[in-house]
């Protein structure tokens, strides 16, 4: 039975639509204005930027602000005072004890994932460009493959052949559905940057009685290092949140993601939204520093 929502309801449901709205017009500014704008209009260029940065941060800034709301279930427009009650039940309260195991699975899932996919991407994205005149052209649509599949097909097929051998699931299975298709980011990424990269130097080095794995350790390796770097943010991040692949394949065990979609089912609580302030926190603080060393570093 469908009921009209009213009072707080009703509201989140018209700032959901305006926000609906808002985006249309972002989408047919972006397609049909921008192009046709001059240097300048630099009017309507600081109102387009402005509008798009609102569509992207509202709904971040309506999240942070309800975690140091009393109430609950979450809200900004109900404000019953400002407290870090929410942020101490995340870390001390026992009813919240699930989520903070399913936090550490996350970590453990991430911290197998992530060397484990940067590593098959660096293998995969070696042997393209060796065999790339013979069987690349079929071999790479091959490896491509898993990350254009869909989530749901390849959680559920990896838990299913795991189950025929006695498997039942757990982080093992998701480890192995993560991979499945996060290797393919790190090939990628890898590969874009083998092409710049001159083979003379790795032959020049075997000529002057270099082995091949010395020629790639003091040559290739070094110079794919931000390739690689930048592989393993990718990796870590894709495996953190991932939520379609993980949870078809995880079985019993959890993750923070399939974790926090079960609790909003169930009753969303302000906590969530803690957790959500310390990762955007985080983020920040991380791109700060990212930020100052590398304008340190280019002074």
């Amino acid at each position: 039975v469908w009921h009209q929502p009213t009072g707080v309801g009703a509201l989140m449901d018209m700032i959901s639509l305006l926000l609906g709205v808002l985006a249309a017009l972002v989408l047919i500014f972006a397609l049909l204005v921008m192009p046709a704008l001059k240097f300048e209009d630099r009017g309507m260029l600081r109102a387009y930027v402005f509008v798009f940065i609102s569509f992207m941060f509202a709904p971040l800034i309506l999240m942070m602000l309800a975690a140091f709301n009393q109430a609950s279930p979450p809200s900004v427009m109900n404000w019953e005072g400002f407290t870090f009650r929410h942020f101490v039940d995340l870390a001390m309260d026992r009813e919240y004890r699930t989520l903070r195991q399913c936090l550490g699975n996350s970590f453990i899932l991430t911290g197998v994932v992530t060397p484990m996919a940067v590593l098959m991407g660096l293998s995969a994205a070696l042997i393209l460009r060796v065999t790339a005149n013979k069987i690349g052209g079929v071999l790479y649509p091959i490896l491509v493959t898993p990350m254009l599949t869909p989530g749901i097909v390849l959680g559920i097929s990896t838990i299913i052949l795991w189950r025929e051998v006695g498997v039942e699931g757990g982080l093992f299975t998701a480890t192995l559905a993560q991979l499945s298709f996060i290797a393919s980011y790190p090939m990628l990424i890898i590969m874009a940057r083998l092409q710049r990269h001159d083979g003379a130097l790795d032959e020049a080095a075997m000529d002057l009685g270099a082995s091949p794995f010395f020629a790639f350790r003091k040559i290739l390796l070094p110079f794919l290092v931000p390739a690689l770097a930048t592989s393993a943010v990718i990796a870590f991040l894709m495996s953190f949140e991932n939520y379609n692949t993980t949870v078809f394949s995880i079985g019993g065990s959890c993750t923070l993601t399939t974790q926090i979609v079960q609790e909003a089912r169930r009753v969303h609580t302000p906590v969530i939204n803690a957790l959500g302030v310390i990762f955007v926190g985080l983020t920040i603080l991380i791109s700060i520093i990212y930020t100052y060393r590398f304008r340190q570093r280019n002074k």
